[in-house]
C-alpha cells in the first residue's frame, strides 16, 4: 500500500471504514486494494478501461453485477486470498458509494 497515490490510499481507507467491523475478521486494507485492482481488470476485459499510457480513461457502460463478483471471487482465489463472497460484496459497495460521493458515479433512485 505504500505505493498507492493519495487519493488511492483515501479511498481504500474510505472503504475499508465502511466494512463492519465483524465482516473484518481475515481481511486487510490489502485486501481493498486487491479488489478496486480486480474491478479495473474486469472493466478493461470489457473495454470500458483504457489506458493511454499512464492515464486511464473509464468509459461510460453497462456493467453486469453478477458477472463482475463471479469475476473478481475467482481471481481472489487465484491470488490465493481466503475472501468471502461477502467481503469482496462489501469492498464493491464501498467503491460503489465512494465512487457516489466523489461525484464519479450518479445514484439511481
Amino acid at each position: 500500500m505504500s505505493l498507492m497515490d493519495a487519493e488511492e490510499r483515501q479511498m481504500v481507507e474510505y472503504i475499508w471504514n465502511l466494512i463492519p467491523e465483524e465482516d473484518r475478521h481475515g481481511m486487510s486494507p490489502d485486501d481493498v486494494l486487491l479488489v478496486l485492482d480486480l474491478v479495473d481488470d474486469y472493466l478493461e476485459s470489457k473495454g470500458l478501461l483504457v489506458y493511454h499510457g499512464d492515464e486511464a480513461e473509464y468509459l461510460d457502460g453497462d456493467i453486469d453485477e453478477t458477472e463482475q463478483l463471479g469475476y473478481i471471487i475467482e481471481a481472489v482465489k487465484k491470488e490465493g486470498r481466503q475472501l468471502s463472497s461477502l467481503q469482496v460484496q462489501l469492498i464493491l459497495d464501498g467503491e460503489l458509494q465512494y465512487g457516489i460521493e466523489q461525484g464519479y458515479y450518479e445514484e439511481i433512485e
